[in-house]
């Protein structure tokens, strides 16, 4: 294994109190304008007492159906997709030359991809679930397939957002240890970090839990106009930094369009789409449309905010990594961490900037995710009639879990990695359930996905993660910086941390074509098993799977696709 050198350079400074002061200051706005909009939200519908609003929540609170026009829906896709996790992964790209500009660019527009895949795919699930019906791709798969398939998009959902969580926390507590001159890498600051983590997520679970999606929404607003601003005035600040100044012959000797990089921007678009069509905060905000052009005029702008946000901090990366290309190179310097090399000489004023803009990028995506897994189980609550509450416990739960797990101080972009390989095993069984009606390509007919069908295609994605495990000989996953070992089962492959001495987690032909092989798998073997079932099973294999017990006979709703001698099934109703 290669010796990797971890060299911590401690120029900041900012004092412990500062850093509590700018966490409350920023985390207790937020709650107050939330506050604020309840109060407000409250008075103008004169129904409900507040007090009986909060404990009573209806299916507005989780879904705010058809309300947010496009400028609204931009600003919170924004808000909400970016967290404070944007200063590891693109800056990483460009510090390392060979990925910089393909892998820049690629983590830049894979990054707002997943929106741009929702502007065409959001409008056509919101019709098959219908508008008044749910509000998720969870509820798409209850609707389209039935139990078996919601309980495993339920689960593949919940594992995502939770890893974002943890991936969001092990950040910021990070970033406030880096400010306040303590370690990152050793045990004396284990103490200091899970306090940051756990005040983070007791505000953003208080004002969720408050006021549901309106709250969230309310939210990101004001987080998008703050990000917009921090950025821009962090981005003139650091350009023009004496000491940043790099010369046209360094950027070019440091950076280059490389076959690596296109490696990476391939891994990307893949694992980022997959992920993201697993996030039920997107899905919510597709439903919270006012109408299917707000919705994709929101999304378009949105992800090209995205797009600008990423490129800013991965040309940070390759400015940085211009400056002191022998100590990258060496692994004296991280190129995860490269946009603290070029803070870290402003003036401490910047430093508290750059302290409230993190703060501000995780509660906008943290309070997402904590509203989206409370949605995870709330709609199938309110449709049973009982009480939402439930899902506010069970997001506690989760929130102590991710406290924990962020203290053990994984790696960022391996954490994502997992997270969006078992996305990508489920995204075509899934979505193929957009197709009701058999295929027919010449002489030959495919059947559409049947739920056992589906469900089969989607273990059969995860045996071959485990397969592609053995045939590129990976039996544990390693931490290549620290040699901490993840992993030494059949599933370390999902770490997809091929060869510790690769330059980065997303590099190497590997990992793309790993990327590429499994949903193609997930894609065959749905439709494989789908026509195994049908051939088995006749026009039964149509309904539902009937080992998993129904909840109410709505649930028995899902369109049947019959064969040819029988009368076409109506489709899914608007």
């Amino acid at each position: 294994m290669m010796h990797r050198i971890l060299q911590e350079e401690r120029p900041y400074d900012i004092p412990v109190d500062a850093a509590y002061g700018v966490l409350f200051g920023v985390l207790g706005a937020t709650f107050l304008l939330t506050v604020a909009g309840l109060i407000m939200n409250v008075a103008m519908k004169k129904k409900d007492s507040g007090l009986a609003a909060i404990l009573r929540p209806t299916d507005d609170f989780l879904s705010a159906r058809n309300r947010y026009a496009w400028p609204t829906l931009a600003l919170s896709f924004f808000a909400s997709g970016m967290g404070a996790w944007v200063i590891y992964g693109s800056p990483e790209m460009g510090a390392i030359r060979t990925t910089s500009w393909w892998g820049v660019l690629g983590y830049s527009s894979a990054s707002a991809a997943g929106g741009w895949t929702l502007m065409w795919l959001g409008p056509i699930v919101k019709r098959k679930v219908g508008e008044d019906q749910g509000f998720s791709a969870v509820d798409f798969a209850l609707k389209r397939y039935g139990r078996l398939m919601q309980l495993l998009v339920m689960g593949v959902s919940t594992f995502y957002m939770f890893i974002y969580v943890v991936a969001e926390l092990t950040t910021i507590a990070n970033v406030y240890a880096t400010f306040v001159g303590k370690s990152t890498v050793g045990t004396d600051s284990e103490h200091y970090t899970t306090k940051i983590s756990s005040i983070v997520v007791i505000f953003t679970w208080a004002y969720t839990a408050l006021a549901g999606l309106p709250a969230s929404i309310l939210t990101d607003k004001f987080q998008g106009v703050t990000i917009s601003i921090f950025v821009i005035m962090l981005l003139i600040a650091a350009t023009t930094l004496k000491s940043n100044e790099v010369s046209q012959k360094q950027l070019d000797n440091a950076s280059g369009w490389f076959s690596e990089g296109f490696e990476a921007l391939v891994t990307l678009w893949i694992a980022i789409i997959c992920a993201e069509l697993f996030n039920q905060g997107a899905w919510q905000r597709v439903f919270a449309a006012k109408t299917d052009r707000d919705m994709r005029i929101g999304f378009g702008v949105g992800g090209i905010m995205i797009f600008l946000l990423m490129l800013f901090f991965g040309i940070m990366g390759m400015i940085a990594y211009a400056r002191d290309r022998e100590s990258y190179d060496n692994f004296q310097k991280l190129g995860y961490l490269s946009i603290f090399d070029l803070i870290r000489n402003l003036p401490q004023f910047w430093h508290y900037v750059t302290l409230i803009l993190l703060t501000t990028l995780a509660a906008s995506s943290i309070d997402t995710l904590q509203n989206a897994l409370a949605s995870v189980l709330s709609h199938d609550l309110i449709k049973h009639k009982l009480s939402p509450n439930w899902s506010r416990l069970v997001v506690i739960a989760l929130n102590i879990g991710a406290v924990i797990m962020a203290n053990r101080r994984y790696e960022v972009v391996p954490l994502f990695l997992v997270a969006d390989l078992v996305c990508a095993t489920c995204v075509f069984p899934l979505f193929l359930g957009i197709r009701t009606e058999d295929w027919e390509v010449g002489p030959i007919k495919i059947p559409a996905p049947t739920e056992l069908g589906a469900f089969l295609g989607a273990i059969s994605a995860m045996v071959a993660v485990i397969i592609n495990g053995e045939v590129n000989n990976v039996n544990k996953a390693i931490n290549p910086y620290t040699g901490k070992v993840y992993d030494r089962s059949a599933l370390s492959y999902f770490w997809l941390i091929q060869n510790p001495t690769e330059d980065c987690a997303l590099c190497g032909k590997k990992t793309m074509v790993t990327f590429i092989i499994v949903p193609l798998v997930g894609l065959f073997f749905t439709l494989f098993w789908s026509a195994l079932d049908v051939f088995v099973s006749g026009k039964y294999a149509r309904k539902p799977f009937c080992f998993i017990p129904r909840l109410d006979e709505i649930d028995e709703e899902v369109p049947l696709v019959k064969d040819d001698d029988e009368k076409k099934a109506e489709p899914l109703e608007a």
